[in-house]
C-alpha cells in the first residue's frame, strides 16, 4: 500500500507540474501584441481612412519597384544579418551565438543553388510571414519573422524584387551548430504557433498618421523589439516589458521606453531623431555595436519624414524602469588625481590611449561624438558594452559614423578589463567589476 500511495502522489506531482508548465506557456503566448499599449481600435488596412502607413514614404511614391524595394530592404536591415564580417553583402554566413549553440544566416542573393533564386512569390511570403522556408522547412526565429509578419504582401514582395536584382553569388553558409533539442527544426512549428501572430499590420484609428507610420517602421520593418525587448523563457519577445532592454550579439540593447532615468524619456525629440539618423545625439553619446551597424546600414537611409515618424512612435512607448541601470552621472572632474585611485593600470591605459580623444573630463577632446559623460554604456555597471567597444572599435576610417580603432591586439584581457572599469568608475554613476575572464569570453565570440 505504501508503494502504491507513493506512486499515486508522484503521478499527482508530475501532473501538477505539467499543468503549471502548460499554464505558463499559455500565459506567455497570450501576452500583448507589439502596439496593444496604444489601447485604440486596430483597423484592417483597407478600412483605414488616413494615408497608408505601409509602403515607402511620399518621396518615393512614383518610384520604380526596384527603388521602392531597395528602400524597404534597407528599412528591414537585411544586409546586416545576411553578411558575414568582411563578406559579400547578402551572401550569408554570419554567425549568431546563442545560449544553445550557433546559427549561421543563409545566402539571400538570387543564386538558385545556394541562395533564393529559385523561390517564387508564395514561398517568399510564407518565409516572411510564417517562418517557413522553401519545401516546408521551419525557420529559426533568429530570422525575425514574428516582426516581418506585419509587413504587407506588397512590401515583402518589393523586398524580394530588389533582392532578385542583385548579382547572384554562390555561397553556402556553414551548418548550424545547435545542441539537442534545439537542433530539431520541427519544434519551431510549435513555437511559431504559439508566438507568431501571422497577421499584417493594423493601424490604430485614434492615432495620427505619423504615429501609425512610425509603428509600422518600428515594429515591422526595423523590428526594434527584436533587440530592445526582453525575451521570455521560450525566447519569444515579452511585450509585457516592451522595449525595456535586451541583448543583441552579446551587447546590451538598452531601455528605449519613455522612462526618464533608464530609458529615453528625458531625451528631446530632436535628440532621438539625431541618434536614429546619424548614430549620435548631442549629450547622449554615439551608437556602438549592433546599433551602430543598424544606423549605418539601415536607419540613416530613411527619409527625414520616416525618422520623425519613428521618433513620434518611440516617445509614446510607456515607461518601464530598468532596475540595473542607474541615472547617468554628471560631469567628471578635469583632474586625473580626482578619479578612481584604486585602478592604476586602468588610469595608465586611459592616459596613454583614451584621454587624447575623450579628454580627462569625458567631454570629448575634439569632437562631441567622443563624449563619455551621460552615455548609457558608461553608466551601465556591467561595463559590457564599454569592454566590447574597446575590443571591437567602431566604424571605419572615412565611414559615415565616427571611427574608433580596435584595441584588441594592443592590450591583454586584464588590461582591457582594467581600463573598462576605470572608464565606468570615472565617468559613470556606479563602479563596475568586469574581469579578465569576461573579456576573454567576449574576445572568443564570433
Amino acid at each position: 500500500m505504501t508503494v502504491r500511495r507513493g506512486l499515486r502522489w508522484a503521478a499527482l506531482a508530475v501532473g501538477a507540474i505539467a499543468v503549471l508548465g502548460l499554464a505558463l506557456v499559455l500565459w506567455m503566448a497570450k501576452g500583448p501584441g507589439p502596439i496593444d499599449f496604444a489601447h485604440g481600435a486596430p483597423l484592417e488596412l483597407a478600412a483605414y481612412r488616413g494615408a497608408s502607413p505601409t509602403g515607402t514614404p511620399p518621396e518615393l511614391a512614383g518610384a520604380p519597384l526596384l527603388a521602392r524595394g531597395e528602400y524597404l530592404t534597407r528599412a528591414a536591415d537585411c544586409e546586416a544579418c545576411h553578411t558575414a564580417r568582411g563578406g559579400v553583402p547578402f551572401t550569408g554566413g554570419r554567425p549568431f551565438k546563442l545560449p544553445f549553440g550557433t546559427l549561421y544566416t543563409p545566402n539571400i542573393t538570387p543564386d538558385p543553388g545556394t541562395g533564393i533564386g529559385a523561390w517564387n512569390d508564395a514561398e517568399f511570403l510564407r518565409a516572411m510571414h510564417q517562418g517557413v522556408g522553401r519545401g516546408g522547412k521551419p525557420l529559426y526565429p533568429a530570422f525575425p519573422y514574428p516582426s516581418y509578419t506585419l509587413l504587407t504582401d506588397a512590401d515583402a514582395l518589393a523586398i524580394k524584387a530588389y533582392l532578385f536584382s542583385l548579382k547572384p553569388v554562390r555561397n553556402t553558409a556553414p551548418a548550424n551548430a545547435l545542441a539537442f533539442p534545439f537542433n530539431q527544426r520541427w519544434l519551431m512549428t510549435i513555437w511559431a504557433a504559439l508566438f507568431n501572430s501571422d497577421r499584417r499590420f493594423r493601424p490604430i484609428a485614434e492615432r495620427s498618421a505619423e504615429w501609425n507610420r512610425g509603428a509600422y517602421l518600428a515594429e515591422a520593418a526595423e523590428h526594434c523589439g527584436e533587440c530592445h525587448t526582453p525575451r521570455n523563457l521560450m525566447q519569444a519577445l515579452d511585450n509585457r516589458r516592451k522595449f525595456a532592454g535586451g541583448v543583441a550579439e552579446g551587447w546590451n540593447a538598452y531601455n528605449i521606453t519613455s522612462d526618464r532615468s533608464s530609458g529615453i524619456g528625458d531625451w528631446s525629440a530632436a535628440q532621438v531623431a539625431q541618434y536614429l539618423s546619424s548614430g549620435h545625439a548631442e549629450g547622449r553619446g554615439a551608437a556602438s555595436g549592433p546599433m551602430r551597424e543598424a544606423v549605418d546600414l539601415s536607419l540613416r537611409h530613411l527619409t527625414p519624414g520616416d525618422i520623425a515618424a519613428l521618433t513620434t512612435y518611440l516617445r509614446t512607448v510607456p515607461a518601464l524602469r530598468s532596475a540595473n541601470l542607474p541615472m547617468a552621472a554628471g560631469p567628471a572632474p578635469a583632474s586625473p588625481r580626482k578619479g578612481p585611485a584604486n585602478n592604476p593600470t586602468g588610469k595608465r591605459i586611459f592616459e596613454g590611449a583614451c584621454a587624447s580623444c575623450h579628454a580627462w573630463t569625458g567631454a570629448g577632446a575634439m569632437i562631441s561624438e567622443a563624449q563619455l559623460t551621460g552615455v548609457r554604456s558608461v553608466n551601465d555597471p556591467s561595463a559590457a558594452n564599454v569592454a566590447r567597444m574597446i575590443l571591437a572599435g567602431a566604424g571605419r576610417p572615412g565611414g559615415h559614423v565616427p571611427y574608433m580603432p580596435s584595441f584588441a591586439a594592443s592590450y591583454t584581457d586584464t588590461e582591457i578589463a582594467a581600463v573598462a572599469n576605470y572608464v565606468v568608475a570615472r565617468f559613470g554613476s556606479k563602479p563596475s567589476y568586469i574581469g579578465a575572464a569576461d573579456v576573454a569570453r567576449m574576445r572568443a565570440e564570433p
